[in-house]
């Protein structure tokens, strides 16, 4: 078997015209909507994961307007769930037909995204025309795990393994660190980058820039995470978390967190006729692009995301010049990460998460990369509503995301304008 890179240039290049000839099988991100993200034992702490899916399930059936039975299938990814099909679940918990049959997708901190580009590429296949797809993660609720011994005893454990331990299988704290003295980043970049990101988010929230794409539930409004009194001397104060020494700390790393993203999948096809009753921002919708998933030294899990980059450019003939001036979400887990990531693409870290990112608004694991491309959404529409030029037709974003044991995850969507 050959191990040479296929190139896509030609089919990334043709893309337009690719549509005019067949929209059946382009696939579009029509609506994506989100819970706002809770503290791990907050406002969610009575909810199991699948009642929060259900929730956006149910908004997103509604606001969008599709008759529930033509939905294909749900997908749904989820990280920490006690196994069984929770997209099922929650795909019957939010009333859907029970011949919708339901997927649930593990691939860590990627699951969420991974759903979404699987949601993509079966529309591209023809395999279906109409997908809910998104993730969702409920550490409050999380069932306890342990293995079984033979003597039928049970030994707990507190998250899955993801290496060999000979190998070197470190907590994504320990990790962070080892990322951190592998490629230089300082705790004085760390903690300036996490502090951006919290007034990013705060001022996103003030000016009303996540109220579209939220769902409000069980009382909660607003993400919970972004700290609107955070300075410089608070974030100088807080000691290594992971580390004796250490330059990662609980200011410059994401809270645990709860919440759901999903977004409905469809053909271009499908998605005119629909934007012609929807209107509004439906007008401007996501087109998927590419995709690329990479694996590397788990001991340095956290920069996965900059080789998935990588490869996706290389197979679609792109250039990193042309990722520089698109939209990029990247998940925050921890400071360190995303500034690594950012000096191995040679990219500018302050371009980053438009309004804030997981360092403030937290990191729902199996939600986050449905999260981020909730938010690449809300910014293309935003930017159209608003008369842009750059909101129009063609503007590239792009959905990162690190993942346990050494893998990373990169998509590549763009924004397509529906109605005239």
């Amino acid at each position: 078997m050959s191990n040479a890179v296929p190139n896509y240039a030609s089919t990334e290049a043709a893309g337009t015209e690719t549509e005019a000839r067949n929209p059946d099988t382009t696939a579009v991100v029509l609506m994506a909507r989100r819970l706002p993200t809770a503290k791990a034992g907050g406002a969610y702490k009575n909810f199991r994961a699948h009642e929060l899916a259900a929730a956006v399930i149910e908004h997103l059936v509604e606001a969008s307007g599709i008759n529930p039975a033509d939905i294909d299938d749900v997908i749904v990814g989820n990280a920490t769930g006690g196994g069984g099909n929770v997209a099922r679940l929650a795909a019957l918990t939010a009333g859907l037909p029970d011949l919708i049959p339901g997927l649930s997708v593990d691939r860590q901190c990627g699951s969420g995204l991974e759903a979404i580009i699987l949601a993509a590429r079966m529309v591209q296949a023809g395999a279906g025309e109409l997908y809910l797809a998104g993730g969702v993660e409920s550490i409050s609720t999380a069932p306890a795990r342990a293995y079984k011994a033979a003597d039928g005893s049970l030994e707990f454990f507190d998250r899955a393994q993801f290496a060999p331990l000979e190998t070197g299988d470190p907590d994504a704290g320990v990790a962070a660190e080892n990322v951190a003295r592998h490629y230089g980043i300082t705790r004085e970049r760390q903690d300036d980058y996490a502090l951006a990101s919290h007034t990013k988010a705060v001022n996103a929230q003030r000016n009303g820039a996540f109220t579209a794409e939220l769902v409000p539930f069980a009382g909660l409004t607003d993400d919970q995470g972004p700290r609107p009194k955070l300075n410089p001397s608070l974030m100088a104060r807080f000691p290594p978390a992971f580390v004796p020494g250490g330059t990662v700390t609980a200011g410059n790393s994401c809270p645990f967190s709860d919440g759901a993203a999903m977004a409905v999948v469809t053909s271009l096809t499908r998605a005119r006729a629909m934007a012609k009753s929807l209107g509004g921002d439906a007008g401007t919708v996501l087109a998927f692009r590419a995709s690329a998933v990479a694996g590397n030294d788990p001991n340095l899990l956290g920069v996965g995301a900059a080789h998935a980059m990588e490869l996706l450019l290389t197979r679609s003939g792109m250039q990193i010049g042309q990722v520089r001036n698109s939209l990029i979400e990247f998940n925050e887990a921890f400071a360190s990460q995303v500034l690594a990531v950012a000096d191995i693409l040679d990219l500018d870290p302050t371009r980053f998460n438009h309004d804030g990112g997981a360092l403030a608004l937290g990191h729902p694991y199996g939600a986050s990369g449905a999260v981020l491309v909730t938010r690449l959404l809300a910014q293309v529409q935003r930017e159209a509503s608003e008369g842009r030029a750059r909101g129009t037709a063609g503007r590239d974003a792009f959905a990162m995301i690190s993942v346990a044991g050494g893998i990373g995850l990169a998509a590549h969507f763009q924004s397509v304008t529906l109605l005239p």
